[in-house]
């Protein structure tokens, strides 16, 4: 599993400054704990950008903390951690997904912390005139989808069934950053991308709009593993990323909406 650098922890405070219950000592209950130690984070990869963005204001807080990063598609994240790679906290793109992890027991209640809705994205310039849903079921056009097992792939098989719409994708990927990727190079006309994608990409892509009547919202579910070699720290990030304003407006500035 390959881990990104690691982003350095740098601030104190409480997790009662962010609403949320602090951790205690199950010997000493009235005993905060502040955390310390690294925790390795598990999270898609529509989550690339921002939650590194996160960590280090978490890491403002919790000076003691260093957070890695694995990212890539749900499904991928679930399965290494069901094998027993070595997660503290898992962020996936849908409660489905996550749904696996807590029937093998190594997830821990769950909760929400963001949602997302899907855009199409495609090559600067958008060579193939591409403007709506219905265009990529044209002859000729090339269309990039993730595989119909990582979130994405399952909402971009939803999108075509509400908009009564064929589509045969030239390329099914294994997380939404690689069809990203396969329209910025140009190598296709159009894939399904998230809207924070879209709005990442900025002049590299073009994009277009999915009608609210003919999208699909993901949900996107945080929880604690539980085989943690760091428990404290690993829900003090769960917690930060759900109930603390700072988390919150990063995710908003980011294109995430509320979960």
């Amino acid at each position: 599993m390959k881990l990104t650098a690691a982003v350095g922890i740098v601030v104190a405070g409480s997790l009662m400054a962010l609403g949320a219950a602090p951790v205690t000592n199950a010997a000493t209950p009235n005993t905060y704990i502040a955390p310390s130690g690294t925790i390795t984070i598990s999270a898609a990869s529509s989550l690339t950008d921002v939650l590194p963005v996160i960590a280090a204001a978490f890491t403002k807080r919790f000076p003691k903390v260093t957070v890695r990063f694995n990212f890539a598609g749900s499904s991928t994240l679930v399965e290494q951690l069901n094998a027993g790679a070595p997660v503290d906290v898992i962020a996936t793109a849908s409660e489905q997904t996550m749904a696996k992890a807590m029937t093998a027991g190594t997830a821990v209640s769950p909760i929400l912390f963001a949602k997302n809705t899907m855009a199409i994205a495609m090559p600067a310039g958008n060579p193939a005139n591409v403007t709506k849903l219905s265009d990529l079921a044209k002859p000729g056009v090339l269309v990039a989808v993730c595989d119909i097992s990582i979130p994405c792939g399952a909402a971009a098989r939803d999108l075509f069934k509400i908009a009564n719409i064929t589509v045969t994708p030239v390329t099914r990927e294994l997380d939404v950053r690689m069809v990203l990727g396969k329209v910025v190079a140009d190598e296709v006309d159009a894939g399904i991308v998230y809207v924070t994608d879209v709005q990442w990409a900025g002049a590299m892509v073009t994009s277009a709009a999915i009608p609210t009547a003919l999208n699909v919202v993901t949900s996107y579910p945080v929880a604690a593993v539980r085989a943690s070699t760091n428990p404290v720290a690993a829900k003090a990030f769960v917690q930060y990323l759900r109930f603390s304003f700072s988390a919150q407006g990063i995710l908003r500035a980011y294109g995430f909406m509320k979960p």
